[in-house]
């Protein structure tokens, strides 16, 4: 990759922020191509390469995993029924049914507890919040190492937070037994040409990057420049142009906003998780 190619990845990244060091510094094909992701939500409706699941299920395992606990599992949904009745659970996403595959990314405490059974030893620390946290962690860590490879592969993804508007509707249609959480979804499939997605700014790294010690202040009109950024994304891709700040804090506005995951502890503790 050319100078120009590598400042024009980090220019679309960061919606016109110089970021010089990041241009002029140690740089690769792997990322290249972690600069380039972009959500799709488009797909065409192709079937995937014949091998795809079992590459991308290793690409997961080779991810990291607390103390190699392993406390993740994924269930993969390739009929469209029950796709159509995961897109109704999220909110009615049309892309949830139409791509061609969907990963449903699980915290899985069950394993260990079936284990635990099996071999006549106790469990008691899988009641404790830290294990949904390990459960969580695992899960994210993997379905990203999928998701880079999938990618590198050419097809396209876009993570369904909104699973969790539902987990016990998607535990009884996915057959999940106490002990497992529906993180979230994936969908992937072919990037259908007609509707082509953008590579998405970011917030400046002066936002994010603490250098030693967490500094609360955000550097000066970092966020103003970046509102403007995304509002010129926005109407680059035909969406409302709200910028970034407005649409953060109307998310997390009040419990009416979170779309049902306000309830998601008693959730939790009926699907047997202890949270200690």
């Amino acid at each position: 990759m050319s100078g120009t190619e590598r400042r024009e990845a980090v220019t679309a990244r960061y919606g016109g922020e110089a970021a010089r060091a990041v241009a002029e510094g140690p740089w690769n094909d792997v990322i290249a191509a972690l600069l380039a992701h972009r959500t799709v939500r488009a797909f065409r409706p192709d079937p995937l390469p014949e091998g795809t699941l079992d590459t991308l299920v290793a690409a997961a395992q080779s991810a990291a995993s607390s103390s190699n606990l392993q406390t993740w599992s994924v269930v993969a949904v390739e009929d469209p029924a029950t796709r159509k009745r995961l897109s109704g659970i999220a909110g009615g996403q049309r892309h949830v049914a139409e791509a061609p595959l969907v990963l449903v990314w699980l915290a899985d405490l069950s394993r260990l507890d079936a284990l635990g059974r099996d071999r006549g030893k106790p469990t008691d620390g899988l009641a404790y919040l830290e294990m949904l946290m390990v459960g969580v962690v695992d899960a994210a860590l993997a379905a990203q190492n999928a998701a880079v490879a999938l990618e590198s592969l050419g097809l396209g993804t876009v993570y369904i937070g909104a699973l969790r508007n539902d987990p016990e509707a998607v535990a009884a249609l996915l057959g999940l037994p106490p002990n497992v959480l529906a993180v979230f979804g994936l969908c992937v499939g072919h990037p259908d040409p007609a509707r082509p997605a953008a590579v998405k700014p970011r917030l400046p790294q002066g936002v994010v990057l603490h250098r030693g010690r967490y500094d609360p202040a955000l550097a000066d009109g970092a966020v103003a420049a970046y509102d403007a950024a995304m509002r010129d994304f926005q109407a680059g891709q035909g969406m409302p142009q709200v910028g970034w700040s407005d649409a953060a804090l109307d998310r997390v506005r009040g419990p009416e906003s979170l779309s049902g995951r306000d309830r998601l502890r008693e959730i939790l503790e009926r699907r047997g998780f202890g949270l200690k």
